[in-house]
């Protein structure tokens, strides 16, 4: 899975990466202090995989990821070429999802592209960009079908008028992941950028991390599903990050309320709003979090493992993560009847601990 983090300038995008991913990469309080793509792989955080690690005592544990893509600054007209916008474009079509940081905070020691602090109208640029370009894509695949609905080609002909109905709601100003209509697959294909769901990031001050008159405006624009809101404060998130030990950050985030690092909501926030989730395998060897869609079949995920698995699929021998936390280990859950014997039909379940049982 990759996340792309876009907003105008100086919103705090870097030092929200910097957070999420625990690296360096430069912020500062310029346009454009990122120019290049930053890139990360951040570890799922899921306190399942802790306490399996601690059942199991395997020689490794490994968590699920996810690839978070720091984009430059995005201004006004960028979909025209404006500022970084062609290869902010670029880098951003490659991704599955956005991370849409919004400055929802005040402090004039921080410059703003705008002059002034207003993130409905920040969202609103960015949105603007992200449908004239998309709506670009549409014309150019419209005109390149035409050529084949010109000479009775009927699948061009079906694909053209489902490309004509994105185009239309995208003019009205509504995005191409808030429009569904059937067998339309191939527009995938297309990488609309305003068909990637959206979590809408508000960056406030340590004072607001409960919401503020910002975040409130901006929770009043979100209508579509795929898109969600979170609230957070790049600068505490910053201080907890140059922490060196765990002691330390927990005592932190008690002093300030938190349970946990903002940033640990981030990371779980997009992956539900990709719709995954996760099952784990476990032995002495190695405690492992794997990642895939839901309402996925138990070949499919044998097939996250090794394409042999899902090739030579013959069933699944499953336990709940309750009962496996319950029970304690894999022969008690077996005297207890909480294995249980799956085929190719099995859909698999947030939290399945899972052994394949395969042949090639």
């Amino acid at each position: 899975m990759k996340c792309g983090i876009v907003g105008l300038p100086n919103v705090g995008k870097s030092t929200l990466f910097n957070c999420l991913s625990r690296s360096k990469a430069l912020a500062a309080n310029y346009p454009f202090a990122t120019i290049d793509p930053n890139i990360g792989i951040i570890p799922v955080p899921d306190k399942r995989l802790n306490q399996l690690s601690k059942l199991f005592n395997p020689q490794n544990t490994i968590s699920a990821t996810v690839e978070i893509v720091d984009i430059a600054g995005l201004v006004k007209g960028a979909s025209k070429g404006e500022g970084l916008g062609n290869k902010f474009l670029s880098n951003i079509k490659e991704t599955n999802a956005i991370m849409h940081v919004l400055r929802c905070f005040d402090d004039d020691n921080i410059t703003h592209v705008d002059g002034n602090v207003n993130p409905v109208r920040d969202k609103e640029i960015i949105d603007y960009e992200l449908l004239v370009k998309d709506l670009e894509t549409l014309d150019k695949k419209i005109n390149s079908l035409n050529r084949l609905a010109n000479t009775g080609d009927k699948n061009a002909v079906s694909q053209i008028e489902i490309l004509k109905k994105y185009k239309e709601k995208l003019s009205e100003g509504k995005s191409a992941r808030s429009f569904e209509i059937d067998d339309d697959e191939f527009i995938d294909e297309l990488q609309l950028l305003t068909n990637k769901p959206v979590l809408y990031v508000c960056n406030v001050d340590q004072n607001s991390m409960e919401g503020n008159n910002y975040t409130k405006q901006i929770s009043d624009k979100i209508t579509d599903e795929n898109a969600k809101m979170i609230i957070i404060a790049a600068g505490i998130e910053s201080e907890i990050n140059e922490l060196e030990s765990e002691d330390d950050r927990s005592e932190f985030l008690k002093d300030i309320g938190l349970n946990e690092p903002g940033v640990n909501k981030i990371i779980r926030s997009t992956y539900s709003l990709l719709g995954l989730q996760t099952f784990f395998t476990a032995g002495e060897k190695e405690v492992r979090a794997w990642t895939i869609k839901k309402e996925s079949l138990a070949p499919k995920a044998a097939g996250k493992i090794h394409t042999d698995f899902e090739k030579g699929f013959i069933r699944a021998e499953v336990i709940a993560f309750d009962d496996m936390i319950k029970y304690g280990n894999e022969s008690k859950c077996r005297e207890n009847g909480k294995i249980f014997i799956e085929g190719k039909n099995y859909t698999v379940k947030d939290g399945d601990i899972i052994h394949f049982r395969f042949n090639v």
